[in-house]
């Protein structure tokens, strides 16, 4: 089973709306996909709660006393995770992911709390290792601003204690687009094309990142 953890415990990173995109993306590439809403707000599983009859199926895992209850024959695992996690709990959510994706919006706020949890996860050991592959994305970015380029600058010059860097892989602008497919249990994947095309051509180096190899710990 593949397994995607969405994870940033800085809160209104936007990690509800790439979890529940990503999941769509997989379910429309024919797979059977779950999506775990671990975070108490519930907004992955409003999402699933309101999805048209007629769109991909896409299964829940239900949190119960810590532990997840997966379908079975699941293929895609996607877990959307709440903010404010402590050490404990992190490192059970790390352990249950083979790759983990890290939303960061662009704020000088933001930044520095991004800089003090990869720090975190430098310091867990074993975790920043082939245990999971780690990549991040600029959300919610208003292009062409100073402090867009500033994330993306740091996002693209974070090393690892091995030396290898933490891969960036893009920046994801603020669209209504996403707004008005959450509104109605959809994705940008699900939406008019001629509508999401540049939205889309901007997922296009995460979604061949978590396709790929490059994703999966190395045995």
């Amino acid at each position: 089973m593949r397994s995607i953890l969405v994870l940033n415990p800085k809160g209104g990173s936007g990690k509800s709306t790439l979890a529940t995109n990503i999941a769509s993306y997989f379910s429309l590439q024919g797979k059977k996909v779950t999506l775990a809403d671990c975070d108490p707000q519930g907004s992955s599983q409003d999402w699933l709660a309101i999805r048209p009859d007629n769109a991909n199926k896409i299964f829940s895992a239900a949190l119960t006393k810590d532990r997840l209850q997966i379908p079975e024959a699941t293929e895609i695992l996607v877990l959307d995770t709440p903010a404010a996690l402590d050490d404990k709990r992190l490192t059970r959510f790390l352990g249950q992911a083979q790759t983990m994706v890290m939303p960061v919006i662009a704020s000088p706020i933001d930044i520095r709390a991004a800089e003090r949890f990869i720090k975190e996860l430098v310091e867990l050991k074993g975790t920043v290792s082939n245990k999971i592959k780690i990549a991040t994305v600029a959300n919610r970015v208003r292009e062409d601003t100073l402090i867009a380029a500033k994330l993306e600058h740091y996002l693209d010059n974070i090393n690892l204690p091995n030396g290898k860097k933490l891969p960036f892989m893009t920046m994801l602008r603020q669209s209504q687009n996403y707004i008005h497919a959450a509104e109605k249990g959809l994705s940008i994947f699900e939406m008019a094309p001629s509508k999401t095309y540049y939205d889309r051509e901007q997922w296009e180096p995460l979604l061949n990142w978590l396709s790929s190899k490059r994703s999966l710990p190395t045995n």
